[in-house]
């Protein structure tokens, strides 16, 4: 999408504490990502991500989603808001809201979220717990495409791990954040060098397209 030179335009939504908004602040200053922040969104006036951007002298702004009566108004002015820094990608770095169709359409083939399971397995939350009631010997964090269908975008690029028999919700869910902070930044690196599209209904890398679950990385 943007030439070598250009510098990929980000606006970042948080809720909480923002340690994937900390990964792409250092991948940028690494040189591993060639991209801006322009500016970190939030929807909890206390979140500890607000305390990071502001650190990295990233501007801030905060939209209590308490003070609105119905998804469509707080969206509404979300999207105003965001649009108002005409940003190339938009990250959703733990953001704890279901955006609604109009602003997922709005924002169609910019908008990149990671969620902690592999997908298709596991939308939705608890996916760490529901792994190890599984049973299951893996499990791991996915990136992809926002559309319509909650966690149901196409995927970019997957990290696993593997469940050991000790695991517990907190030791898997630790060593899928590490993989998390690996892989968010190199899908939107990808996507700053031209080289990742939503297309119709999948994820293109290179003009093609991705397997289900996206390219597959060991973590």
């Amino acid at each position: 999408m943007n030439p070598a030179s250009t510098k990929c335009k980000l606006v970042i939504l948080i809720s909480g504490g923002g340690s994937n908004l900390q990964s792409f602040i250092d991948a940028i200053e690494t040189g591993n990502l060639n991209a801006e922040i322009a500016a970190v969104f939030c929807n909890k006036p206390s979140a500890f991500g607000l305390t990071r951007a502001a650190n990295a002298g990233i501007p801030t702004e905060v939209i209590d989603h308490t003070t609105y009566d119905n998804r469509d108004s707080f969206d509404r002015v979300l999207m105003d808001r965001i649009s108002h820094y005409s940003p190339d990608l938009i990250i959703l770095a733990g953001f704890m809201r279901i955006l609604t169709p109009r602003f997922v359409h709005n924002f169609r083939g910019q908008l990149l979220n990671i969620h902690p399971s592999l997908l298709p397995k596991y939308p939705g939350l608890n996916t760490h717990q529901r792994a190890l009631d599984a049973g299951d010997k893996q499990a791991g964090a996915t990136v992809h495409f926002v559309t319509e269908e909650l966690d149901g975008g196409p995927a970019i690029v997957q990290s696993r791990v593997s469940i050991e028999p000790l695991d517990t919700v907190e030791t898997l869910a630790s060593k899928i954040l590490a993989e998390e902070h690996k892989i968010f930044p190199l899908a939107a690196q990808w996507f700053a060098e031209g080289r990742l599209q939503l297309e119709d209904n999948y994820a293109a890398l290179d003009n093609q397209q991705l397997p289900p679950g996206g390219e597959k990385i060991s973590g």
